[in-house]
């Protein structure tokens, strides 16, 4: 459900109740937080690919979009996909099933401490971000 099958994968949730209870699960094994708009769009553009017939297609030409998703939810191109992914929209369930898991590199200047919590006295790196995600992302991109 999460769909986080190798270290420094990413991907979009939308924030419920039900997904909360998942990451209480897996926070120390993630980090995670509320992206803004430029690191949305940097990850989509850079890092973006769809899912077309079960293959990873990179998202080089908005047809791609257009003809997986452009009639029923009219995302027509990239920069659609990242209004609908960033305004959490009502097609953002299809929108973000459609984006493959972004593949991250390692962070440029490593990471604190992989041992302790974000939000924990010590200083360390997994949990809750919230809006400091942007700038470990921007690392890891």
């Amino acid at each position: 459900l999460l769909r986080l099958k190798q270290l420094h994968n990413g991907v979009f949730l939308k924030v419920n109740k039900p997904i909360l209870q998942m990451l209480k699960l897996v926070q120390p094994y993630v980090t995670y937080g509320y992206p803004s708009l430029k690191t949305v769009r940097a990850l989509v553009y850079k890092r973006g690919y769809g899912k077309v017939s079960k293959q990873r297609i990179p998202l080089s030409d908005n047809q791609i979009i257009s003809d997986k998703s452009g009639e029923k939810q009219g995302i027509h191109g990239v920069e659609d996909l990242v209004h609908e992914i960033y305004t959490v929209g009502p097609h953002f369930k299809q929108a973000a099933n459609f984006l493959w898991p972004f593949k991250l590199s390692a962070p440029r200047g490593g990471f604190k401490c992989k041992r302790h919590g974000y939000c924990e006295m010590k200083g360390g790196d997994w949990g809750n971000r919230e809006e400091e995600i942007n700038e470990l992302v921007g690392r890891m991109n």
